[in-house]
């Protein structure tokens, strides 16, 4: 991990949003195994399809089904998953403990903060209103750009929304692609141990900065936040 006194602060600050502002594991994971249901098969435990949260439909149909992309039946459980994830995406959908509070933090400090997700527009668009997210200063959405994560265009795209150089960000996520994406942008990287992290422990991923909390976070951004008030 990098020394706070190393990296200057940022003048915004970059999330993914799945497992990272937002823990939507319950709706997604209830949508596939409403599909386990209705197909005569019991449900997969959620302890089970909770990781794989962050991967999206790859991630919830290969826990639920055993199946990958080109995979035979794939492709139909994918459309039928999404049909039923947007009817029910913000039943238990919520951001997680202590966001708030960091984003306010954020905001107090006169830095911007935006969401950089995979997660489609048909999806993202009307849940980050319901979820009190829709003062975000930019969204980019999985199919905004012709490459999603870990691809860097998103979070490049992020930048030029907030008007910034992709090196007065940083980008926060909880999926080593998140990690990879920030990299590729030249953005200072925060892997959250508090999301969804998939099978790589966030130790390895290479991030500047492992943060448990969103409240360790907001800590971390107030212990550098001297570098950018002098500079």
């Amino acid at each position: 991990m990098t020394s706070p006194a190393l990296i200057q602060a940022p003048r915004a600050v970059l999330f993914d949003l799945d497992g990272t502002l937002a823990d939507t594991a319950p709706d997604l994971a209830a949508a596939v195994n409403w599909l386990r249901t209705e197909r005569g098969l019991a449900p997969t435990p959620y302890s089970v399809l909770r990781p794989t949260a962050s991967a999206g439909a790859r991630g919830m149909i290969g826990a639920a089904f055993g199946l990958a992309p080109g995979d035979e039946g794939y492709e139909e459980l994918r459309l039928a998953w999404f049909d039923r994830y947007q009817q029910f995406m913000a039943v238990e959908s919520g951001l997680f403990e202590g966001i708030a509070a960091l984003l306010q933090g954020i905001e107090d400090a006169g830095m911007s903060w935006g969401v950089v997700t995979n997660k489609p527009a048909r999806f993202t668009d009307p849940l980050i209103p319901q979820i009190g997210l829709a003062h975000a200063g930019c969204i980019v959405s999985g199919d905004t750009m012709p490459h999603a994560k870990p691809h860097p265009a998103p979070l490049l795209e992020g930048a030029r929304r907030l008007g910034l150089a992709p090196e007065e960000c940083w980008y926060v996520g909880d999926d080593l692609r998140d990690i990879e994406a920030g990299r590729a942008a030249g953005m200072p990287t925060v892997a959250c141990a508090w999301g969804y992290c998939g099978a790589i422990e966030p130790q390895t991923w290479g991030a500047d900065y492992l943060c448990g909390t969103p409240l360790d976070l907001l800590e971390l951004l107030r212990s550098v936040a001297p570098v950018a008030a002098g500079a």
